[in-house]
Protein backbone atom coordinates (compact mmCIF):
# COMPACT_ATOMS: atom_id res chain seq x y z
CA UNK A 1 0.00 0.00 0.00
CA UNK A 2 1.37 3.35 -0.96
CA UNK A 3 4.62 1.86 -2.42
CA UNK A 4 5.20 5.13 -4.92
CA UNK A 5 5.18 7.30 -2.01
CA UNK A 6 7.84 8.32 0.49
CA UNK A 7 7.73 7.77 4.26
CA UNK A 8 6.86 11.27 4.55
CA UNK A 9 4.30 13.06 2.82
CA UNK A 10 2.81 16.31 2.18
CA UNK A 11 -0.41 17.47 1.97
CA UNK A 12 -1.02 17.38 -1.78
CA UNK A 13 -0.17 14.12 -1.73
CA UNK A 14 -2.33 13.60 1.22
CA UNK A 15 -4.97 14.77 -1.14
CA UNK A 16 -4.13 12.69 -3.92
CA UNK A 17 -3.77 9.11 -1.55
CA UNK A 18 -7.40 9.75 0.15
CA UNK A 19 -9.04 11.74 -3.32
CA UNK A 20 -10.03 15.01 -0.59
CA UNK A 21 -9.74 18.20 -1.32
CA UNK A 22 -7.48 20.50 0.52
CA UNK A 23 -9.83 21.70 2.85
CA UNK A 24 -10.76 18.52 4.13
CA UNK A 25 -7.47 17.07 4.32
CA UNK A 26 -6.37 20.84 7.22
CA UNK A 27 -9.31 19.53 8.67
CA UNK A 28 -7.89 16.20 9.59
CA UNK A 29 -4.67 17.51 10.09
CA UNK A 30 -5.52 20.36 12.62
CA UNK A 31 -7.72 17.93 14.08
CA UNK A 32 -5.12 15.55 14.99
CA UNK A 33 -7.71 12.70 13.06
CA UNK A 34 -4.13 12.75 11.13
CA UNK A 35 -1.25 13.17 13.41
CA UNK A 36 1.39 15.85 11.58
CA UNK A 37 4.11 17.97 12.13
CA UNK A 38 3.58 21.46 10.93
CA UNK A 39 7.38 23.61 9.85
CA UNK A 40 7.28 26.98 9.12
CA UNK A 41 3.67 26.61 6.64
CA UNK A 42 4.60 23.25 5.35
CA UNK A 43 2.92 19.96 6.93
CA UNK A 44 4.89 16.87 7.54
CA UNK A 45 2.91 13.94 7.56
CA UNK A 46 4.21 10.32 8.22
CA UNK A 47 3.02 7.63 5.44
CA UNK A 48 2.23 5.03 8.46
CA UNK A 49 -0.32 7.68 10.37
CA UNK A 50 -2.52 7.77 6.24
CA UNK A 51 -2.25 3.84 6.49
CA UNK A 52 -3.55 3.34 10.12
CA UNK A 53 -6.09 5.85 9.35
CA UNK A 54 -7.37 3.81 6.25
CA UNK A 55 -7.15 0.74 8.34
CA UNK A 56 -9.41 2.59 10.76
CA UNK A 57 -12.43 2.69 8.35
CA UNK A 58 -11.91 -1.86 7.19
CA UNK A 59 -14.91 -3.19 8.11
CA UNK A 60 -14.46 -7.09 9.08
CA UNK A 61 -17.52 -9.10 8.17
Amino acid sequence: MLEDYKDIITVSELCEILRIGRKTAYKLLNTDIIPSRQLGRVYKISKYDVIRFVESFSIDN
